[in-house]
């Protein structure tokens, strides 16, 4: 006697359902006993066989291995995808009856939305009991198709159901208490496949709320999908309300109802947005809750099991509506791309993420592009040298027009000199020669590391954020050190992990966890040590002096601000614009691509704190 088993995954199907109903992968775990009675020309092999084909998912295959294949098909397929393709275990008992003499117990546990349930929530578990039978069709045995076999209390034209219960009145609020995102409902506008014609009176119709969308748009994205129906767009009440009689008129066209967590005020755009909904609905499955049952026509539901949901608090996010406006209206005047990044340093929250239309075409770059960060890069270089000791914060430093270190000839923007300077001068007027001079006496490691003391290079997980920050090289002396310390060579940092490292040195020279909701801090891949205060202390004079009277006075303006500017040669094209810095409790980063200079991004800085004033503090909780 033995005991059959299979451990095999079905693909991924069912995905749209309503109600957070969450479509899982189907594992069946087939075991029998009585193994003498279930062998033979009994119809045993081919009920094992069924019950196998709905272990791999491959529902085609178990309806054909009954009498009724198409019925079969039909009934299997919407209780499978009603109960979510969950983990699968079943069982014969009953296993030493003959299935063609007697009916052979089933019994199957259904582990429901086991990879989407929240770490650490209890198990989703019901159990069903069914029965078949076998029988010879034609010389070949087949499993008598009815409902019953899974389930004796199902009817034909039943199902089994599993429904997450999630407290969707949750809302997200943004960091002054008014409501970000709530849960909407929403009308989806769809055309048939066979429907291109009517796309431009679908375009006119819903051109109020989405004027974006034209009649090309909708025939274009119909093309990718030619054998599908193509969603338009999704509506709020307010606006398919007044179209909706003659969206429903346009052939082709269908309306479906359905709910979904969207932004409360359209002008708001953000990559840091797209994030928000993942976090939101894996805070709502940490508590939530489920029920599964028996859906038979024309009568009451049969309860399975269950649990109920529990209440979650709105969720808090970081960004600042006022700070983020105020940066995409920066963005925005620039002709080139470009990008802001806004972090609390005392908090690590990031208050704004923006980018203009002509980033947006590369994708999410404020938070995930890689740049040569320029000269922004002499904060790490700096930092570096003051913590080994290798040069003290008022030692004078040459600053000619070019040197050469390591067999590297490097020249100041313009081939300016200063001479003989101190640090600090040197620093602020951003002397690449002095920089090289200093580089020259680091360990290979000083820059990695100093630069993850404050951020940059390290991997952060957040909810709610995807991000990348930059790499950092070991540089041995050199050609390769001395480019790295100038931000160039194979120093790359994005937007973000500028504002990381300017919002970490506005923290005392720790690392922040950034987040963009609270609460929700990151998790770091590593816990570098933080900088000594006196470098800080240090670094911080420098930066000031920048903007008081070295590259950044068009930031003058700005109280309290320091920073440093950046110009980063690219392999082609002119150079990007940098400008990082904080003041007070804002730090930040801006990238103008191929501005040629920092001047641009100075200015942009400028333009943008002029307008948003300090960070207002997280609502009380």
């Amino acid at each position: 006697m033995s005991t059959e088993s299979s451990h095999l995954r079905a693909p991924r199907r069912g995905r749209r359902r309503t109600a957070g109903l969450v479509a899982a992968a189907l594992v069946v775990v087939v075991a029998g006993t009585g193994c003498a009675a279930l062998t033979g020309d009994t119809g045993a092999d081919e009920l094992r066989d069924f019950r196998e084909a709905l272990a791999g998912g491959d529902v085609t295959r178990a309806a054909a291995l009954t009498t009724a294949p198409e019925a079969a098909q039909e009934a299997l397929t919407a209780s499978l995808a009603g109960m979510g393709y969950p983990v699968l275990a079943s069982s014969t008992p009953d296993g030493d009856r003959r299935p063609d003499r007697d009916p052979v117990t089933v019994e199957y546990t259904w582990t429901l939305a086991a990879d989407g349930a929240a770490p650490g929530t209890a198990p989703r578990t019901v159990t069903t009991s069914g029965q078949a039978r076998t029988t010879e069709v034609d010389g070949e045995w087949r499993v008598e198709w009815a409902p019953t076999v899974l389930d004796t209390r199902l009817l034909d034209g039943g199902r089994l159901t599993f429904v997450e219960e999630l407290d969707y009145a949750t809302d997200i609020v943004d960091r002054t208490g008014a409501p970000l995102m709530q849960w909407t409902p929403v009308t989806a506008v769809t055309i048939a496949p066979d429907a291109a014609g009517s796309a431009d009176a679908v375009a006119a119709l819903v051109s109020g709320p989405a004027p974006t969308i034209t009649g090309q748009s909708i025939r274009d994205g119909m093309a990718a999908t030619p054998d599908q129906p193509y969603q338009v767009v999704d509506l709020r009440p307010a606006d398919v309300d007044p179209l909706r009689e003659r969206l429903a008129a346009v052939p082709g066209v269908s309306l479906a109802e359905s709910g979904r967590l969207i932004q409360v005020d359209r002008a708001l755009r953000s990559p840091a947005l797209t994030g928000l909904p993942d976090a939101w609905l894996e805070a709502l499955r940490a508590a939530g809750g489920w029920s599964a049952e028996i859906a038979n026509p024309g009568v009451a539901p049969i309860p399975l099991g269950g649990a109920p949901a529990g209440e979650v608090a709105d969720l808090v996010s970081t960004l600042q509506p006022s700070i983020q406006l105020e940066a995409q209206r920066a963005v925005d005047a620039s002709g080139r791309a470009a990008s802001i990044v806004a972090i609390q340093p005392s908090t690590g929250g990031v208050l704004a993420v923006a980018q203009n239309q002509a980033a947006d075409a590369q994708g999410p770059v404020s938070l995930q592009g890689l740049f040569p960060p320029g000269s922004t890069f002499k904060t790490v270089t700096t930092a570096a040298a003051l913590q080994a000791g290798v040069v003290g914060e008022d030692e004078i430093v040459p600053c000619p027009a070019q040197i050469t270190v390591s067999g590297r000839t490097i020249p100041n923007d313009g081939d300016f000199a200063l001479g003989p300077v101190p640090l600090e001068t040197a620093f602020a007027r951003s002397c690449n020669t002095s920089q090289a001079v200093i580089s020259d006496r680091l360990t290979p490691e000083a820059m990695r590391d100093t630069a993850a003391s404050l951020g940059l290079g390290v991997d952060f997980t957040t909810p709610g954020l995807t991000t990348i920050t930059g790499q950092v090289p070991v540089t041995e002396r050199g050609p390769a050190r001395v480019e790295a310390a100038i931000g160039q060579g194979e120093v790359l940092a994005s937007p973000f992990g500028m504002a990381v490292l300017e919002a970490s040195l506005a923290n005392g020279g720790r690392m922040i966890l950034p987040s963009v909701i609270a609460g929700m801090p990151a998790v770091a891949d590593q816990s570098p040590p933080p900088l000594d205060r006196g470098v800080v202390d240090t670094l911080r004079r420098y930066m000031e002096q920048t903007v008081r009277s070295g590259t950044a006075t068009a930031a003058s303006s700005i109280p309290g601000l320091g920073g440093k500017t950046g110009t980063a040669e690219v392999a082609s094209g002119p150079a990007h614009g940098w400008f990082v810095g904080s003041t007070g409790d804002l730090a930040l980063a801006v990238l103008i691509e191929g501005a040629d200079s920092s001047g641009p991004a100075v200015a942009m800085a400028a333009d943008f704190l002029g307008g948003v004033g300090q960070p207002a503090p997280l609502p009380a909780r």
